[in-house]
């Protein structure tokens, strides 16, 4: 694979310091190159995805990402210190993907984004119209207010069914697990492994596959941070500023506010959205490709079906999955990128299957089967403690 890392220089601005932005160019060069935006905000790009840039490389994809402002090697200033919460701004970072389409001559991309790259992407789509060739959305994130369609979608699958699923949720609450860490371990289980993970974490007390999950899944008041991987720290201004990660509880069970809640106090409050994305994407007039995972509860199916609704040119392409093929299903994320290259885009809904068959690859493969079988021990290994007794 024929990778390059470069920079380019990002001047000071509204009172950020001028930094220099790393980004990443791999694959043949193309007519027409693709932008992959990962989600986060906090996830870095240059090392995570080496490996679907490779894959990518090796389907004759034409590949940028960007080090997000605040992550990775794009964290500091010509002077070395980080970079300061002024600078943390999504107009900043959109304009940072047109200073990387500059720097590399490239007119128009495809431009690809994930669960907070897919806000990023349909931003930089009313921010700069001009250098859209077409787009992908997956795991749809459009506004800070579909934390009600998250809500709905958790309770009822979670709280309000007549189910064993959902009785166990409730036991679990009720028997005084913190609703918080209980929301976050079932909603991450069921993204990842659907009913067959859910069921047998739920039936009896938190057990091995239970904390497991707590480590993989929930936040508390320290910042997640995986140098080069996972870092929030810097980047926790947008979510908090911009996207409306501190949210105010509406008062009933399962609340998927309560999951950044115990970050809230070192971030500045929502101060509103930059664009009216709902508005924004009626605009698009380029091809437009959007992702479902029918178990996503973090960007529910309904948000992809709305943008699909209003966008002049759109398609939906609903795979059996959980949040963000990027992670979790990248090579249907890919060979769907090379059908919109190609300007086949109208031609995907009737690819679902042969996209679901696509190897799943990486830990999004190999984690949740490990998990399904670490829950089953756990009930193997209570079973056996009860026949002692």
């Amino acid at each position: 694979m024929r990778e390059s890392l470069r920079q380019v220089r990002r001047p000071a601005a509204e009172g950020a310091p001028a930094f220099d932005l790393t980004y990443v160019r791999s694959g043949p060069r193309g007519a027409t190159p693709v932008v992959v935006i990962p989600g986060g905000p906090g996830l870095a790009s240059v090392l995570p995805y080496r490996g679907l840039r490779r894959r990518a490389s090796d389907g004759g994809l034409d590949l940028v990402m960007i080090e997000h402002r605040g992550v990775g090697r794009s964290r500091r200033d010509l002077d070395g210190r980080l970079l300061p919460p002024a600078a943390m701004r999504i107009t900043a970072v959109l304009d940072d993907v047109a200073a990387v389409l500059d720097a590399e001559g490239i007119e128009r991309a495809v431009i690809v984004g994930s669960s907070y790259g897919s806000y990023l992407a349909m931003a930089f789509g009313a921010r700069h119209p001009g250098r859209v060739a077409s787009m992908l959305l997956d795991s749809a994130l459009q506004s800070a207010h579909d934390v009600d369609l998250e809500r709905a979608t958790v309770r009822l699958l979670f709280w309000d069914a007549d189910d064993d699923m959902a009785r166990g949720v409730r036991r679990l609450v009720a028997a005084g697990v913190s609703e918080r860490i209980v929301l976050d371990v079932v909603r991450a289980a069921y993204e990842l492994g659907g009913t067959d993970l859910v069921h047998p974490l739920v039936r009896h007390e938190p057990g091995l596959a239970w904390r497991a999950l707590t480590a993989y899944a929930t936040r508390d008041a320290e910042i997640a941070d995986i140098p080069r991987i996972y870092e929030f720290d810097l980047v926790g201004t947008i979510a908090f500023r911009e996207l409306g990660y501190g949210g105010i509880l509406d008062g009933h069970p399962l609340d998927p506010v309560r999951t950044y809640l115990p970050l809230a106090a070192r971030y500045p409050s929502f101060a509103g959205e930059p664009y009216d994305l709902l508005a924004a994407v009626r605009a698009f007039g380029w091809p437009l490709v959007v992702l479902s995972g029918d178990r996503d509860l973090r960007t529910p199916p309904a948000i992809a079906e709305r943008v699909v609704a209003a966008a002049p040119d759109a398609v939906l392409v609903r795979l059996r999955n959980g949040h963000s093929a990027l992670d979790t299903h990248p090579m249907a994320l890919l060979n769907a990128t090379r059908r919109l290259v190609r300007g086949e885009h109208d031609r995907l809904p009737g690819d679902e299957p042969a996209l679901e068959r696509l190897r799943r690859t990486g830990l999004s493969a190999s984690f949740p089967r490990l998990l399904v079988h670490i829950a089953r021990l756990d009930a193997l290994l209570r079973r056996r403690v009860l026949r002692r007794r």
